[in-house]
């Protein structure tokens, strides 16, 4: 560096005295040295390459964040003049300012003229002069660089007056660096405009995690990327943190636990901040910073209602100018630097024992009247007030964030402290919104009534006017959402009755506010319609739901009733509706997390369901783990008859009929009792007793389901068709007139009821015209199960040149082609039947030992069971393989390559 003057050594012009006539402090012109533990930074130092480009380079930011030795590195890399002065106390006169200038100037061999000379005066200088430096600087080839270290103890604005004049008349021949914790009294709005200022703030000055990871290499100590993103986050990047965390790091038996978990105000940074920040300044605003310290973010207001006072608003300004640690959120709002708040919330304790909750409880209503609520629960809990929490939350119709929003999981956590010596009516709803949401009935409806009670009671005058319509809202939706768990239809019309009354005594604005109360509130309402099995009801609740724009406080209700329409469409066969509804229900639930809300599974399910009517038994298993068994507590009787359906017809779809039996059989807990839950199981179980040969058994099953159970009445003409009463069938399947609410799923299985009745009558005209059109209508679903479960007959009408075309490729298994290019494929239909059911693993045992030519009773012996089960597998391999005999047994199984 040109002309630069160690410390202690000397420079090209003698020392002379100030206008005191005391020697130079040489020390005040000495480039500070770089420490042994120096990061050099090259992205600020580049930075600082290009600011020579501007007049002005301003490098603000707060004490320890890296300024000067970033500007002291920087300078010592340069072949320019650097004129170094580190400024003095904030009263130093102009002339004391401007003779260590120039003798900065001169401690770094900067020529003037004979002309300029060293001011004489202590309180002034003449403007003369100044204008004699401002031509020797410009009259040069290449420009000097002033650095003012500390700029921010002049505070005379007739210096910063005479500094600019100096700046703007030496043009290219001089580029003034200022550093300073405070914001100059130059023009810099004129030089921000004309692009002739170059600035560096703290937000640039942090560190990066990779620049911290290096100082803390340097220091020894080797932190994963996560751990130095965390120290990172926690500091802000502040340099001086991260180093004085590191020096105490290197000390500590474990370093990276160290650093992960220190307090702050037990360590060396809190001395740093205590000294450098809070210690210089006035008692008032050290009586308002450590009163905000409780605060995640303050204004003015809200600082003036915790001091009591009013001045916080030029306070909190002056603090932020001066880089104190005090950061500027905008629209007139500030916080603490993470680590400053620590340290001063420590200090508050040990000044002022008891002042903190005192503090919170201040913030709490200041806030609750500006209608900050999750602040004001935040302060209230922190207060230990939990009657004036829970009756804010309560009072703001907010009782629905425990079940739903962005801040559902802080909203529990924070109530998960609140004790049971908090007794209010507020209190037990929040506790009955608690339980119900981990569905457990007995309690949440224990603190449920209890709150009924006690609101019959008392009335609080302190409250807003409309707080005990409020409350009786917040219980209406908890009794709706009881009835769901508990399968109470009309209770759940009776709470959504008196909840529409009870929503005129509220303001509007606090409904409008708050989306997911009415949200809940319907889909609760919908599911329990969805149970009575009044579907067109029920889709009218959900679809309010789902037509509302999409928002994150109604996802979780919104994907909760399109899982419940998904469920009405499949349960009225149209698969692709269902799956389309489903697969956008999922995809919703996916964002909530382990704590999800009663009917989140009930998509996954109904998309098993659809897997197994496409024979995708793979996807369907895959469905099903993915929505989990029925969890602690959980009551929610859709999803668990979704469940038990969507379980048993998989493992029919296997071939396991004693275990499909047993899933049907799994009683759903309900006050009353579903319609479809209860023909589905029936079905369920008919289908299992037909596939065992027993049709008598399968038709008596079915004899109590009401006939607008469409699917059932299908299964029943089967079971009729199956026992040999062919016209009792039909008449049945008359009997259901064409409802155009009824999709493939159904009417595909009716069509080709139809079609075995036709071909079992002779009629095999009817038969193939009848096959053709289920194929057709299935083949837009890719509906397999039906044909796969028809049994023998269908085999040879399928293998029909007309209708070769339209089973080729979907159904049959194996291939791989689409759909819109399906055709004849003689050599695939020779080599493989056209339908196939997927055997049983105990089904593949005896299939094994067949085709080693075993007889009955060997395989009985072999496979430890009795005769009679194996002739009960023996007849499902022969009907899943449309076969009548052993041997053709063994060779269609070897063409399906099972053996």
């Amino acid at each position: 560096m040109a002309g630069f003057e160690e410390e202690g050594g000397s420079g090209p012009t003698a020392p002379r005295a100030d206008p005191l006539g005391d020697p130079f402090l040489r020390t005040r012109f000495a480039v500070p040295r770089r420490p042994a533990m120096f990061l050099r930074r090259e992205r600020l130092v580049e930075h600082l390459d290009q600011s020579l480009l501007t007049p002005l380079t301003l490098v603000n930011g707060a004490a320890g964040a890296g300024k000067t030795l970033l500007v002291a590195d920087w300078a010592r890399g340069r072949d320019e003049s650097v004129a170094w002065l580190t400024t003095d106390a904030a009263d130093q006169p102009a002339g004391m300012f401007w003779a260590y200038l120039f003798q900065a100037l001169h401690a770094c061999g900067v020529p003037l003229s004979a002309e300029t000379t060293d001011p004489a005066e202590v309180n002034g200088v003449d403007h003369r002069l100044l204008a004699r430096l401002a031509a020797d600087l410009g009259a040069r080839d290449r420009p000097v660089i002033v650095v003012l270290d500390q700029y921010d103890r002049v505070s005379g604005p007739e210096i910063a007056e005479q500094l600019e004049f100096v700046l703007h008349h030496a043009g290219r021949g001089m580029r003034l660096v200022l550093v300073t914790r405070t914001e100059p009294l130059l023009p810099l709005h004129r030089y921000r405009a004309a692009g002739d200022m170059t600035e560096i703030r703290d937000a640039e000055l942090a560190l990066t995690p990779g620049e911290a990871a290096a100082l803390l290499e340097m220091h020894g100590l080797r932190l994963p990327a996560p751990a130095a993103d965390a120290l990172v986050e926690r500091t802000r990047g502040w340099a001086a943190g991260v180093r004085l965390c590191a020096l105490a790091a290197r000390e500590a038996p474990d370093p990276a636990t160290y650093l992960k978990e220190f307090e702050a105000d037990r360590s060396t940074v809190a001395d740093f901040l205590l000294a450098e920040v809070l210690k210089r300044q006035t008692p008032e605003t050290q009586d308002l910073l450590l009163r905000v310290s409780v605060l995640d973010r303050f204004g003015p207001a809200l600082a003036n209602a915790l001091t009591g006072r009013t001045d916080a608003e030029s306070i909190l300004a002056g603090l932020h100018r001066e880089n104190a640690f005090v950061e500027d959120l905008g629209h007139d709002w500030y916080r603490l630097h993470p680590l400053f708040g620590e340290i001063l919330r420590a200090h508050l304790r040990v000044r002022s024992p008891g002042l903190e909750p005192e503090l919170h409880r201040l913030a709490a209503e200041w806030l609750r009247r500006s209608g900050s609520l999750a602040e004001t629960l935040g302060h209230g809990a922190a207060a230990g007030d939990w009657d004036f929490t829970a009756g804010a939350l309560v009072d703001d119709l907010a009782i629905g964030r425990l079940f739903t929003g962005l801040g559902r999981d802080d909203l529990t956590e924070l109530f998960a402290r609140m004790g049971p010596g908090a007794t209010s009516p507020a209190t037990d709803l929040v506790r009955a919104a608690r339980e119900l949401a981990r569905c457990d009935l007995e309690r949440g409806l224990t603190h449920l009534r209890q709150a009924e009670r006690s609101l019959e009671r008392e009335h609080s005058p302190s409250g807003p006017a409309y707080a005990p319509a409020a409350a009786r809202l917040s219980c209406a939706l908890l009794e709706t959402l009881a009835a769901r768990l508990t399968g109470s239809p009309e209770r759940a019309e009776t709470a959504a009755r008196a909840a529409e009354k009870l929503q005129e005594e509220v303001p509007a604005q606090l409904l409008d506010d708050h989306p997911e109360f009415t949200a809940l509130l319907m889909a609760h309402l919908g599911s329990t319609r969805l149970w009575a099995g009044r579907f067109e009801d029920a889709c009218e609740a959900l679809s309010t739901v789902t037509d509302r724009a999409v928002e994150a406080s109604t996802e979780p209700a919104r994907e909760d009733s399109l899982g419940g329409l998904a469920l009405i469409d499949y349960l009225n066969g149209w698969l692709g509706r269902a799956e389309r509804k489903a697969l956008a229900a999922v995809s919703g639930t996916e964002r909530f997390g382990p704590a999800q809300p009663p009917g989140s599974d009930i998509g996954r399910l109904v998309l098993a369901a659809v897997a197994v009517d496409r024979h995708e038994l793979g996807r369907a298993q895959a469905f099903l783990d993915t929505a989990g068994g029925p969890r602690r507590g959980q009551h929610d009787p859709v999803t668990e008859a979704g469940r038990m359906i969507a379980t048993a017809r998989l493992l029919l779809a296997r071939g396991d009929t004693r275990a499909a039996l047993s899933a049907a059989e799994t009683a759903v807990r309900a006050d009353e009792v579903s319609p479809w839950a209860q023909g589905h199981a029936a079905l369920i179980a008919s289908t299992a007793h037909l596939a065992e040969g027993h049709p008598e058994s399968a038709a008596e099953l079915l004899q109590a389901v009401p006939d607008d159970q469409v699917a059932c009445a299908v299964g029943a003409a089967r079971a009729h068709l199956a026992a040999g009463r062919s016209v009792a069938a039909l008449d049945l399947l008359d009997g259901l007139g064409s409802e155009g609410r009824t999709g493939p799923a159904v009417t595909v299985r009716a069509m080709l009821v139809r079609a075995e009745a036709a071909d079992g009558a002779g009629d095999g005209a009817a038969s193939r015209a009848l096959v053709a059109q289920a194929l057709r209508e299935a083949r837009r679903e890719r509906l397999r199960r039906p044909f796969l479960e028809a049994g023998p007959w269908i085999r040879p009408v399928l293998e029909a040149a007309p209708l070769r075309g339209l089973a080729a490729d979907w159904l049959t298994p194996g291939s791989s082609r689409s759909p819109r290019h399906a055709g004849p494929s003689p050599s695939v239909d020779r080599l493989r039947p056209p339908v196939i059911e997927e055997l049983s693993r105990r089904e593949r045992d005896v299939l094994q030992r067949l085709a080693q030519m075993m007889s009955t009773e060997e395989i009985a012996a072999d496979l430890f069971v009795s005769v009679n089960t194996v002739k009960t597998h023996l007849k499902s391999v022969y009907r899943k393989l449309a076969v009548n005999r052993r041997g053709e047994a063994v060779r269609r199984a070897r063409e399906l390559r099972l053996l």
